[in-house]
């Protein structure tokens, strides 16, 4: 009972194709292969400096370290440019 209370108040998940469009991008901007990983997930922030949502992407590489990126943003609103931007300065 009191795990259907608290999902009224939880972020429904995101939608597995803005998900997967996203992905695509990351994969493409940063020329992963078939052994790497990337995980995508929208946070929402309550700092007054944060954006409100934001898209966080974790780049996990074969023998490196685990990259965090955070963009501005739900999944719906980030675009391309955005994602491309983020892993390149």
């Amino acid at each position: 009972m009191l795990a259907g209370l608290l999902d009224r108040f939880r972020r429904p998940k995101p939608d597995p194709e803005d998900v997967a469009r996203v992905r695509g991008w990351v994969v493409a901007a940063l020329g992963l292969g078939e052994g790497d990983h990337v995980t995508i997930s929208e946070i929402e922030c309550a700092d007054p400096a944060c954006p409100g949502l934001e898209t966080v992407v974790l780049v996990m590489r074969a023998g490196e370290k685990t990259r965090a990126v955070k963009i501005a943003g739900s999944l719906v609103t980030i675009t391309q440019p955005m994602v491309a931007k983020s892993f390149t300065g």
